[in-house]
């Protein structure tokens, strides 16, 4: 099993990886399907279906899918002609796809949000088609966008499906769990960022990849700020006031007094995360960290360290985020980072272990001490349930990730407390998250049908 540190860090845009990311990289492959096949296409439509149908308003799915369709990509988008593009859009019916030529698209009746039941792969699923002057279909294909912004077509997800029990060989440490990664480190006598580095320069070079893990921490750090900094409404209709440059404010005002409380530093952790949760919630730039809705939790946990652990080095981030990536991947290989499939435990309680992982690292954990802060993290988020109000990534989301952060560093500090040794293992937690998800009900898995989602006013 190898997924790469950049894909589960990847940079991209608000408010959702699976809801907003994901079907804009489905529908700019779509045009790249298209502009491989024969046919010459007169116009595209869309059907989005499961809980990209039943929050894809709040999730900007919309929106993320007409752009796909005219070219955008997450890690380049820009919003001032995002929103010049859209305009032209609803104004022509038209779309002027890159190396297509102009194709009829009314947003009002080619855009469809189809509230029946989930297409069988995933409940992310979506169906792209471009048809001819008649209004005939000529190429249909359907995507799944399974979690922090990776997309797989039906064939794929059924190839995933059937290959998933096989580790690659092509790496030289191809662990497909957390028994199989402790005994390889025990092995070679590497950490487990050692050992995912190892794996990453099969794949590409040391600059590269490098270049790639500061530009990762560089986003995610500027996100920090921004958020600190930001101010006024939320979009969405839930009125949600940006609350991080206030409590930072207050922060800084209470330091200069030398009167802070030692549970203040809870304060400082949520802050961080809250500070990019407000700003996907904006849709800004983030980094999906495994997802945009759990955003908030690793770099919450980095600048923790930095800012705040005596002795902490900048040079130990890449370490942090290798040693996240690893466990990150298992979550994804074994269970699931999407909120659509197993609840806010996937998101959220992943992010949280890896984070978790990523502290007891650069605090000189050893690699079981570093699974066990990872279990730590995770099973104290299983059965947590995703309930968006209004379908917008804002509440309960945002402090959610404050919390994370929180439990995550708590976690590493309990596991480095010990040796390493404990009863419940993290590959037998995220067993439970798997069957957990697989268990809960439809409604509390980011449909906006349960939970504080009907609870709280809408308005």
């Amino acid at each position: 099993m190898f997924l790469s540190v950049l894909d589960m860090f990847k940079v991209g845009i608000g408010p959702s990886s699976s809801h907003t990311m994901g079907p804009m990289v489905a529908a700019a492959q779509f045009l790249d399907t298209l502009r491989a096949s024969p046919f010459q296409a007169h116009g595209l439509r869309a059907t989005l279906h499961g809980s990209l149908a039943f929050t894809g308003v709040g999730h900007a799915t919309d929106r993320a899918t007409i752009l796909g369709l005219a070219g955008f990509l997450p890690d380049s988008y820009d919003a001032t002609r995002a929103e010049a593009t859209l305009a032209a859009i609803t104004e022509t019916k038209t779309i002027d796809a890159p190396g297509l030529g102009p194709l009829q698209f009314d947003p009002k009746t080619d855009l469809v949000f189809d509230y029946g039941p989930n297409l069988p792969g995933h409940a992310n699923g979506m169906i792209l088609r471009a048809t001819d002057a008649q209004g005939d279909v000529i190429l249909q294909e359907t995507y799944y966008s399974i979690g922090g912004g990776f997309v797989l077509t039906e064939t794929e997800m059924a190839a995933a499906g059937s290959a998933k029990s096989n580790a690659r060989s092509d790496v030289p440490y191809p662990f497909q769990n957390a028994a199989e990664m402790l005994e390889m480190a025990k092995t070679s006598g590497l950490s487990i960022a050692a050992m995912k580095r190892a794996n990453e320069l099969r794949f590409r070079s040391a600059q590269d990849l490098d270049q790639g893990i500061d530009r990762v921490w560089e986003v995610m750090n500027a996100c920090i700020n921004r958020g600190m900094e930001g101010t006024g409404i939320l979009p969405g209709g839930l009125k949600v006031r940006r609350r991080a440059k206030g409590i930072h404010d207050a922060l800084i005002a209470e330091r200069g007094l030398n009167m802070t409380a030692p549970h203040t530093i809870n304060d400082w952790m949520s802050l961080y995360a809250m500070s990019v949760n407000e700003e996907n919630a904006a849709g800004g730039q983030v980094v999906t960290a495994p997802t945009n809705g759990a955003a908030g939790v690793v770099p919450a946990v980095i600048r923790y360290y930095l800012d705040h652990v005596p002795g902490a080095s900048p040079r130990r981030i890449a370490d942090f985020l290798l040693t996240a990536a690893a466990i990150g991947g298992l979550c994804k290989h074994n269970a699931s980072i999407s909120g659509a499939e197993c609840g806010c435990q996937a998101e959220v309680g992943s992010a949280a272990a890896m984070a978790a992982a990523g502290l007891a690292a650069v605090l000189g954990g050893t690699p079981e001490q570093i699974e066990n802060a990872a279990e730590i993290a995770l099973e104290h988020h299983l059965g947590m349930t995703c309930d968006p109000v209004k379908g917008l990534v804002q509440v309960p989301c945002i402090e959610r990730n404050g919390l994370g952060a929180i439990k995550a560093v708590s976690a590493a500090s309990l596991a480095l407390r010990g040796d390493g040794i404990h009863l419940v293992s993290l590959d037998a937690c995220i067993e439970t998250m798997r069957q957990t998800g697989r268990d809960m009900h439809e409604k509390y898995k980011e449909t906006s049908l349960g939970g504080l989602a009907v609870n709280v006013p809408n308005c």
